[in-house]
């Protein structure tokens, strides 16, 4: 794409100055009539993966500033993440490097997504060997910042480590989990409330691994007939938030499927770790940069209809700002609607 067809020239300022940064880096590309998929796959294998991930994380960069100010429908001006993680099942024949058992394969696609805007702002590529709560190791928590996720991410010596950094998490807490009630606080049972309680865990490990209070909250679904119970280490905010906070953590289940549906991910072109992790790179910086667009010409099409319009032009010389006027939101595959309920937990591994 010719990022100069765009009308407003001051629009693109800021991914200009990121591709004249990476120019020594990126190859220039060329297109001759048809391209064999053996040609994509050699290119995979030998360019560096580091490559698209430094691009696309310049351009995660770009994209945070823009939604910065975005709500994501909660009033609450504290940055929230939420973390998880969506597995690819490549063949272990062709993918050997990425054993998960003795007879599959798996690759994991670990991300922390910024739900102003749904921008992943951390993404950890691995074999399906490296268990979820390992990721924790690697986040450099932000103070004030939220943190939702699910259970398969409950260590109570990292969500220590994560308190001492002054942020805060909203999880699920486990069916087994072992506490002691130290105060109950006054609810409103007609908002799906149950229990607003002050807790401290008890057991040789937890009560040593995370040493002090905890928040534990209870809420009735009715619509889907679920009694779910919160555990967090934020104290001031609503009880009731802590619930709509939690059922936020869905954009990252949203993000993953976009990502996997409209970007052709689980097809790979090269079957080496650096072929996958470069086209999961490129994959997460057309994401970006279709956000980045978006935003930038103020287009209430969304990122589908969006993307699908660029796959049908990218050799015309029409601005986009012309091609996205007045467009018609384009249906996206049903098949998400029946998985997305509002609380349902994935089960780890």
């Amino acid at each position: 794409m010719v990022f100069a067809q765009l009308t407003y020239r001051e629009s693109l300022r800021d991914i200009e100055t990121c591709l004249r940064a990476h120019s020594a880096k990126l190859y220039h590309l060329g297109i001759r009539g048809g391209i064999a998929r053996s040609t994509l796959a050699d290119a995979n294998e030998k360019r560096n993966w580091r490559i698209h991930q430094d691009f696309a994380l310049s351009l995660i960069s770009i994209a945070r500033r823009l939604y910065a100010q975005d709500s994501f429908g909660l009033e609450l001006k504290n940055t929230v993440y939420a973390l998880d993680s969506s597995t690819i099942d490549p063949c272990l024949a062709l993918f050997p490097w990425a054993r998960f058992r003795k007879t599959k394969g798996a690759v994991d696609l670990h991300t922390l997504l910024d739900l102003r805007g749904s921008i992943p702002t951390f993404i950890h590529v691995s074999d399906g060997k490296l268990g979820d709560v390992n990721i924790l190791d690697q986040l450099a928590f932000e103070a004030g910042s939220f943190y939702v996720m699910d259970r398969g991410y409950i260590d109570f010596a990292r969500l220590y480590v994560l308190h001492q950094a002054q942020a805060f998490f909203v999880t699920r807490a486990k069916s087994n989990l072992q506490y002691r009630r130290v105060y109950s606080h006054p609810i409103d049972k007609t908002t799906g409330l149950r229990c607003d309680q002050t807790i401290r865990l008890t057991g040789i490990h937890p009560s040593e691994d995370y040493p002090i209070h905890l928040r534990r909250v209870k809420f009735y679904d009715v619509k889907h007939d679920k009694l779910l119970v919160f555990l967090t280490n934020n104290f001031d905010l609503p009880a009731l938030m802590i619930a709509e906070l939690y059922r936020c953590r869905w954009q990252v289940e949203l993000f993953f499927k976009w990502i996997k549906q409209h970007l052709r991910i689980k097809a790979f072109f090269g079957t080496s770790e650096n072929a996958v992790k470069s086209q999961i790179w490129i994959a997460i910086s057309t994401y970006v940069l279709v956000a980045i667009v978006k935003k930038r010409i103020k287009s209430d099409a969304s990122l589908y209809t969006i993307l699908q319009i660029l796959s049908l032009t990218l050799f015309e010389k029409t601005p986009l700002i012309h091609l996205l006027a007045n467009t018609e939101p384009i249906p996206e595959k049903s098949g998400m609607a029946n998985q997305l309920n509002l609380f349902t937990e994935i089960s780890g591994r």
